[in-house]
């Protein structure tokens, strides 16, 4: 009740539950295509980054989630080409692409002249710090997320069961999988906000995850892990509020419970 009245008096926590809706929906549709392809590694790598981008867009005073975005889209693009042509050498690529778009971001932030509490806010998350402008770039991403997948929904289901079959049918296997990280990649900088680059991965793999092991219908699956991160950002929001912890963190806590639970369940009574 203190937090319903808190939400009703204040309009930062009014932004963080539209930031929390947006993000529930976004990694909802394409954390779903993550797990069910298995490409986590790839989306932690695109994730990290995005630090990059959000170092040098700070620097040269541009919105940290434009940097993010294009930091993260030419990510996405470079580490979709590398896991085509190199496919036993992936993971290195990745490893390193990872490390290098992580220490250029601390270089620029090093060199940015003050400091910047936001700017910490894009590495461990502070959904309480979302504005009104953030929920409007937040809003665009997800409405190009949902109308690329309403597009290309036959075909990224294809791409994620057999790759090989759907090279025979003719589908342009390689320019929908780039396409796909593009989405993910947009995915992240939404999240980025709501949990911090460092967290991103598990609130755009777990809900997927949990709705995965009870569920086999990809339209299902989607629908119920948008179910699942409103549940997890709700209630780490109202938690967190109650016992002043860090939201980001709190999210993911009651996310990575909730999938253990639903892992020791089903093993238990299978």
């Amino acid at each position: 009740m203190d937090f319903i009245e808190a939400l009703l008096r204040h309009n930062f926590l009014q932004n963080a539950l539209f930031a929390g809706v947006l993000a529930s929906i976004a990694c909802g549709i394409t954390g779903t295509f993550v797990v069910i392809k298995r490409i986590t590694f790839i989306s932690g790598g695109i994730a990290h980054t995005a630090l990059g981008g959000i170092g040098i867009a700070y620097y040269f005073g541009v919105d940290p989630i434009i940097g993010a975005s294009l930091s993260a889209l030419f990510a996405a693009i470079i580490l979709g080409i590398v896991t085509i042509k190199m496919n036993e050498q992936s993971d290195t690529v990745i490893g390193a692409l990872w490390a290098i778009g992580m220490a250029v971001g601390v270089i620029f932030i090093s060199i940015t002249p003050g400091y910047n509490v936001n700017l910490m806010s894009y590495l461990f998350g502070n959904i309480l710090m979302v504005s009104g402008n953030d929920l409007y770039i937040l809003f665009i991403l997800d409405i190009a997320i949902i109308i690329v997948v309403m597009f290309f929904f036959r075909q990224f289901i294809s791409i994620s069961f057999d790759e090989d079959y759907s090279k025979l049918r003719g589908l342009w296997v390689n320019t929908v999988y780039i396409l796909l990280l593009c989405l993910i990649a947009l995915t992240i900088v939404i999240l980025i906000r709501i949990v911090g680059l460092i967290l991103v991965i598990a609130l755009l793999t777990l809900p997927a995850a949990i709705s995965r092991i009870y569920l086999n219908r990809i339209v299902m699956i989607i629908i119920f892990s948008i179910i699942m991160g409103l549940l997890f950002t709700v209630s780490g929001l109202v938690l967190s509020y109650n016992s002043n912890l860090p939201a980001g963190a709190t999210i993911i806590v009651i996310a990575g419970f909730f999938y253990l639970f639903a892992l020791t369940f089903k093993k238990v009574f299978n």
